[in-house]
């Protein structure tokens, strides 16, 4: 209790005395930053679940081939649970203008339990929210079937036994994003009109579904029993299984956040550093005269432990009390983008925050501190003694072994924790090997220069170590603003432009091999730009490396369910402008011999490595060849993607049809009918609504990303302020001593300002070239994204970082100056 009392009167009195403030902000920054993206991604990942549910109209959805049993209602309603039942299945329609093909689907009038259901009254009226499914009587079609029964809104159509009216045209069908390669025209009805249709028997191949929504550990309770009480074979969707395009804008938007987290951490833990270096300098007299007193190194170094956790503790809850504030007005910001209320978020932000504060703290701070139980007694009378050394192995371990594991733990990616640490042992080792040869050349220069020049120069030779800390905090800080500039204004900018608003938003499938020069002659004629026919042949995976594939062996159950269904395979001569090959080779020429090419989260799911031998059944033969490279699919791109693609030599006999995607404006609909007519075997799928999710998520992932990196843009000034106070102590005795000798301010002062701008130049050239490297990799190995060179980034990251520096340095010392010299020298002694 003894020790307790100490520590806390110490905290109590480095706090008033000015001793902890730099260190203070620098933990309340970092901490901050860390919670504020906790905090404010748990609730952005609730609200992106919550619109990702849109695409299937609900948090969760249980299919099955075999009717809902009453026990899986009971068990959702004993949860608080909304649930809506639904059943889809293909039929006919019968119209003036006979029979016609059809998927069917039958909806409760609560659904849909997530998203909106958008209808029009016409085909060329306004879209109107529908606030349940269709009433009984009356069924809502898609606006190709009323271009091939020739019908329009009122018409009498035979369903089954069952005469229904035509009532509204479906516009937009919220769960149809899971499977928007039917090849039907889908008609909405009312579930209680199936009994009276005739259509559904107990041997009619019918798809039931459940919907479930309500809050998400209700659902995950939920999920949990129906896996282990519900129907045998039933599949288990959620949001991100509803379709790659959204998972990949998602998951973009999550590594974007991720890596405004890790750079804010680096930047806030360089500053944690020279603050500790300079708080240790400046309490050196204190336990000098601690140690006069009496007191044991042991002693020592449990009190500065323990002052230390309780400081990083105490400075850990404020920082996190200031992540939670800046999360919650950010979020009160784009409440109006989100589709819902953005959930509260959870209490694991909190402990991720605290964890991160004590580990930065103690590994950038404790090596430092600890030094101090090593101060000589004699310090009192001997003030040129100066705090001991610390091993620079000890300090380097400590820092390294913090460092490491804060990015692993944050980056929630090993492979772009990798890349961060990579770019940080490059940045420091580069940014050290050019302080050392800045140093020799200053020291070299300085003998031959005169005037301000030479007081400049041999400022920075005098201080080699105290150089190094300051440069490489220069450097961190000017590189903390570059990434913002980077990520920002080429990243950002590039992820936006990836998705233009003339991305594709219609695909035709089913187009036949004699269609498709008269497909192209159409899309030509009418100025029409497509991103080409690509065949499609349905093949299903039989055996890997010559084992048969068992669905019910995987026990993932995504795994369980690809190896169960029938693939759309293709072949091509060239990659795809949105594909990146990965692993292995892509082929060259028509003849390349028979191979796969395989995407890459397909293959990882599958267990399927390079140089396996597929086999796939293709039209009542089987097919055999071996994986010889991995793609990464850039699925929000909204072109024409196959997971499986081959060389002609191998598909290009086989028989198939063609599919294509392609750009239609609004003020076009017009063409749709004609399209439909000239070609009524032709599937027409239109996909707008869903390419407008993904753009708003990108939109929202954008914000939330500039939002964080305004906490790198803190941190980067916060390290730049530090990098300058950790040699003030040194210089105020340094200028008491010139000026005493005759130096006047001026000369001071200009001195400074070379000295300065000089360590500004080069930390803002390191900085720049860490800057444009680092863009590149992210850009190219992480995100998948084109790289374009920025010259304005090398413009303004040398010569700002040199005029910012320059500036600064001078300001922060100028109060050194004004002081009349012999109080600078009477502190000294």
């Amino acid at each position: 209790m003894k020790l307790w009392r100490i520590a806390l009167r110490l905290l109590r009195q480095d706090w008033r005395s000015g001793e902890l403030h730099l260190l203070a902000a620098a933990v309340v920054l970092t901490v901050g930053a860390i919670t504020a993206v906790g905090f404010f991604t748990d609730r952005v990942a609730g609200a992106m679940a919550g619109q990702g549910g849109e695409l299937i109209a609900a948090d969760l959805v249980i299919e099955t081939r075999s009717p809902i049993e009453q026990g899986l209602f009971d068990k959702a309603h004993e949860l608080g649970l909304t649930a809506a039942k639904t059943l889809e299945f293909s039929t006919v329609i019968i119209g003036d203008e006979g029979p016609q093909l059809i998927q069917l689907k039958a909806v409760e009038s609560a659904y849909p339990l997530r998203g909106q259901l958008r209808v029009r009254a016409s085909l060329a009226a306004p879209e109107q929210i529908a606030s349940a499914g269709p009433p009984p009587g009356e069924a809502w079609v898609e606006p190709r079937l009323l271009y091939l029964l020739r019908a329009s809104p009122g018409d009498l159509v035979q369903l089954g036994e069952l005469e229904v009216r035509i009532g509204k045209v479906l516009a937009h069908e919220p769960d149809r994003g899971g499977g928007i390669f039917q090849l039907a025209p889908r008609v909405l009805i009312s579930l209680a009109d199936i009994p009276a249709t005739g259509l559904v028997t107990p041997l009619s191949r019918v798809e039931h579904r459940l919907l479930i929504a309500g809050e998400p550990d209700r659902v995950d309770r939920f999920r949990a029993w129906a896996v282990a009480h519900g129907p045998n074979g039933a599949r288990f969707v959620d949001a991100r299984d509803a379709r790659p395009e959204l998972e990949g804008a998602v998951e973009r938007a999550s590594s974007f956040l991720h890596l405004a987290t890790l750079a804010t951490l680096l930047v806030a833990g360089a500053a944690i550093a020279l603050a500790s270096r300079r708080m240790v300098e400046r309490q050196t007299d204190a336990v000098a005269v601690m140690r006069c007193l009496g007191a044991p190194r042991h002693l020592l170094t449990r009190l500065f432990v323990l002052r230390l956790v309780l400081f990083g503790l105490a400075a850990s809850l404020v920082g996190s009390l200031l992540g939670y504030l800046a999360q919650f007005g950010l979020a009160q910001v784009l409440a109006e983008l989100f589709a819902t209320e953005l959930p509260p978020p959870s209490l694991r932000p909190l402990v991720l925050g605290i964890g991160t504060g004590l580990i930065a703290l103690l590994g950038f701070g404790l090596p430092p501190l600890l030094q101090l139980a090593r101060v000589p007694p004699l310090r009192v009378l001997r003030r040129d003694l100066g705090p001991p050394r610390l091993s620079a192995g000890i300090a380097v371990a400590a820092a390294a072994a913090a460092m490491v594991s804060l990015i692993f733990w944050q980056a929630g990616d090993p492979r772009l924790a990798w890349q961060v640490l990579g770019g940080v042992i490059l940045t420091l080792t580069s940014l050290a090997l050019a302080v050392w040869a800045l140093v020799r050349v200053a020291r070299a220069l300085s003998y031959r220069a005169t005037g301000i020049w030479r007081l400049g120069l041999a400022g920075l030779s005098r201080r080699p170590v105290g150089a190094l800390f300051q440069i490489t905090g220069f450097g961190l800080g000017i590189l903390a603003l570059l990434l913002l500039a980077v990520v920002r204004v080429d990243l950002l900018n590039t992820w936006q432009q990836g998705l233009p608003d003339d991305a594709p938003n219609r695909f035709l499938v089913n187009i036949q091999p004699d269609q498709v020069a008269a497909i192209e002659t159409f899309f030509a004629e009418r100025g029409i730009r497509d991103s080409g026919l690509f065949p499609m042949i349905r093949g299903r995976l039989v055996a890997i490396d010559g084992q048969p594939v068992v669905p019910e062996e995987f026990a993932d159950p995504r795994a369980e369910r690809l190896a169960t269904r029938e693939f759309n395979l293709s072949h091509a001569e060239r990659l795809q402008a949105d594909n990146r090959i990965l692993a292995g080779q892509w082929w060259t020429g028509p003849e390349a011999p028979p191979q796969f090419s395989l995407e890459q989260g397909l293959a990882e799911t599958l267990g399927i490595r390079l140089g396996d031998e597929l086999t796939f059944a293709v039209a009542g033969r089987e097919l055999r060849a071996p994986v010889t490279s991995l793609r990464e699919v850039q699925w929000d791109s909204f072109n024409v993607n196959f997971f499986v693609i081959a060389p002609p030599s191998l598909l290009g006999d086989e028989p198939g049809t063609y599919v294509t995607s392609f750009h239609l404006s609004s003020e076009r609909e017009g063409l749709v009918p004609e399209l439909v007519r000239q070609f009524p075997s032709v599937t027409l799928i239109d996909v707008d609504a869903l390419l407008n999710q993904v753009r708003q998520i990108i939109d929202r992932g954008v914000l939330a990303v500039e939002y964080v990196f305004l906490f790198t843009l803190a941190a980067g000034l916060l390290v730049m302020y530090a990098g300058i106070q950790a040699s003030l102590a040194d210089r105020r005795i340094e200028h008491g001593i010139l000026r005493t000798l005759g130096s006047g301010r001026r000369q001071l002062l200009g001195s400074l300002a070379v000295e300065f701008t000089l360590a500004g130049l080069v930390a803002g050239l390191l900085a720049s070239i860490a800057a444009e490297l680092t863009g590149y990799l992210l850009a190219t190995r992480v995100f998948g994204l084109e790289f374009a060179f920025n010259p304005w980034l090398w413009t303004g990251g040398v010569l700002g970082s040199g005029l910012l520096i320059g500036l600064a340095g001078v300001l922060a010392t100028y109060p050194l100056l004004i002081r009349p010299p012999l109080h600078t020298l009477r502190r000294a002694d």
